[in-house]
This record gives C-alpha cells, sequence and structure tokens, in this order.
C-alpha cells in the first residue's frame, strides 16, 4: 500500500454530524486540510447518507488527484426515501432524502462503489473499507472480502480492508485474510489499550496490515476532560473522566496540551501509519496540525508510566 500522511481528516462532520455545518464552512475544512498537509481524507457513504461524500467532492474538485489520498466505505448502501418514508439519521442531521440499506453482496459492494464515486466526481479511490461489519462476520468470509479483493485484483479500488470500533474482530480478520489497512478507531489511544490487550496489533505486524487510528480523542474526551465530555460518544464515566483528567495534569507538568500527547501515542507502534482526525471547522484542522507537531519529551511518557496512567508493557513513542 502506498504511503499515507501521518494526518488526515475524518470526514464525518462534512457530513452534519451531530450538528449543521455549512457549506462554505465544510469546504473550508478541506482546504485547511490542503494548508497544513493533511491531505489523507476518508469519508463513507454512511456520513451524512452521503453528504460528506457530496461536499468533498465539491473541495475536490479541479485539485490534481494525485495530490491527495482519498478512501472511502461499503456495507450500507444508501437509496432515495420512499414516499412518507422517514430514517434514523444516526447522530447525522439535515441530511439528504436518502436511506441506509445493509448489502455486501457482490453487486451491492459493486453499485455502492460506483455511488461513491459519482458523489466525489473522482474515477477511483485509494482505500475501500468494509465499515461497521462486526455483527456480519459470516457474510464477510463468504461474500464481502471476496468481492473486495476480486475488485483490488481488477485494479478497480487500490488497498481494501475494514473500518470499525471493534479491534478483537479486526484481530481476527487481519489473521485470516489479506487485509492491506485496518482503520481502527478509539481502541488504541492514550485511554484504551485494547487493540493491543486482543492482539490486532500483534496480528498486523505479523501480517504486514497497516493500521490507521480514528477516534483519537475517544469522542472528545481526550480533547477536553472536563466534567459532562463524552467518552465513546455517550458522557463519560466518573472513573475514566478522573483518568483522563489525571493524563491532562501530567501532560500540563511538562508543558504539553493533552491533545498533543494523544495525536502523538498511537504511533508508539510501528504497525501504526497514520491517524484520522475529525473537524467541524477550519480552526479545528490547523489545531490538529499543530498539536500533531507538538514537541513532546520523552519524559512524559516515562511519567505516565510511573503514575500508572499507562502500562508498563506497552510501547512509547520514541
Amino acid at each position: 500500500m502506498e504511503q499515507l500522511p501521518r494526518l488526515g481528516l475524518g470526514c464525518a462532520p462534512l457530513g452534519n454530524l451531530y450538528h449543521s455545518v455549512p457549506e462554505e464552512q465544510a469546504l473550508a475544512v478541506v482546504e485547511a486540510a490542503f494548508d497544513t498537509g493533511c491531505t489523507y481524507l476518508d469519508t463513507a457513504p454512511h456520513y451524512g447518507l452521503g453528504l460528506s461524500e457530496e461536499r468533498l467532492g465539491r473541495a475536490l474538485a479541479g485539485r490534481d488527484r494525485s495530490s491527495y489520498v482519498l478512501s472511502t466505505k461499503v456495507g450500507r448502501r444508501l437509496r432515495p426515501l420512499r414516499a412518507g418514508e422517514r430514517v434514523d439519521g444516526q447522530g447525522f442531521v439535515d441530511t439528504p432524502p436518502r436511506a441506509r440499506e445493509w448489502d455486501l453482496s457482490r453487486d451491492g459492494i459493486r453499485a455502492t462503489i460506483e455511488a461513491s464515486l459519482e458523489r466525489l466526481g473522482t474515477d477511483h479511490v485509494d482505500i475501500v473499507y468494509l465499515h461497521d461489519v462486526e455483527d456480519r462476520v459470516e457474510e464477510v468470509y463468504d461474500i464481502a472480502f471476496p468481492a473486495l479483493a476480486e475488485l483490488r485484483a481488477e485494479k478497480a479500488v487500490g488497498a481494501i480492508g475494514f473500518g470499525m470500533n471493534r479491534s478483537d474482530v479486526l484481530a481476527r480478520f487481519v489473521a485470516d485474510l489479506d487485509v492491506d489497512v485496518v482503520l481502527c478507531a478509539g481502541r488504541w489511544t492514550l485511554l484504551e489499550r485494547t487493540a493491543y490487550d486482543d492482539g490486532l496489533l500483534a496480528a498486523c505486524t505479523r501480517r504486514g496490515t497497516s493500521i490507521v487510528v480514528g477516534g483519537i480523542y475517544n469522542s472528545g474526551l481526550l480533547a477536553d476532560p472536563r466534567p459532562g465530555a463524552t467518552y465513546n460518544y455517550e458522557a463519560a464515566p466518573p472513573g475514566i473522566l478522573a483518568r483522563a483528567q489525571a493524563l491532562a495534569a501530567v501532560c500540563a507538568e511538562f508543558g504539553v496540551p493533552l491533545r498533543a500527547a494523544a495525536l502523538r501515542f498511537p504511533f508508539a507502534h510501528p504497525a501504526v501509519v497514520s491517524a484520522v482526525v475529525g473537524a467541524a471547522g477550519p480552526a479545528e484542522v490547523r489545531d490538529n496540525a499543530t498539536m500533531f507537531s507538538y514537541p513532546v519529551p520523552g519524559g512524559l511518557w516515562a511519567a505516565l508510566v510511573e503514575r500508572g496512567l499507562l502500562g508498563a508493557d506497552l510501547p512509547l513513542p520514541l
């Protein structure tokens, strides 16, 4: 798989995740991503029922296709709403009049990619992930992954893999299948070592599979660990909130923002090649880029281990 920019843009917010983002603001997000070198762009039909892909396509119009890396996802296929039909936005608001349907069939996957290409205004995507398929394992083995592998063999798509937040299922897929890359959300962070403990990181090293990490901030807690902050899309439990605040306090002793440490930590493992971070405005994009390049002294990691906030067995950033 071609080398990815180490910091990428997660494009779920462009699909109006939790709140509406004005069109001009969405376009400015992508502009800021290019200005800061975040030229790996990850989207999905699921994000805003195609709105994220459509906005990304408009933002990319006229740009040199070789100047960025693009990934999208399959599994959920979009269709027009039927008369009188209402759908659950699943966190996305002010979405186009479409519905999602699971479709892991060979024809469904091909149709989903074709529709994504049309919305994105491009003739190819560099990575295609099977999205949130942890409850459809049998279909993945029997139909969906062979369908994606066929497209890869035809060179109709580039790299193929899986995107989800269940690292145990990802570990199984990597062990059993010829997976190029996985996008693991929220399971390898300053707060979460699940991907280490359930063998995903080891499996990727053994198989030569690349890892893109998402959910770096665990849905907000590691960005701003205040009371009421979210963790895994819900209010953070008291114990988790206290641990995040303890992490922030140690970081402050070293003059390092917690966000900077959170962005740097996953790269301690050599299988991790990139991190995608969402942004709803250009200032957030620029902040992510600043935090990513922020100098983090090695003594910080040692202090976190010493105080029991990081496991002594975990790899630490250089």
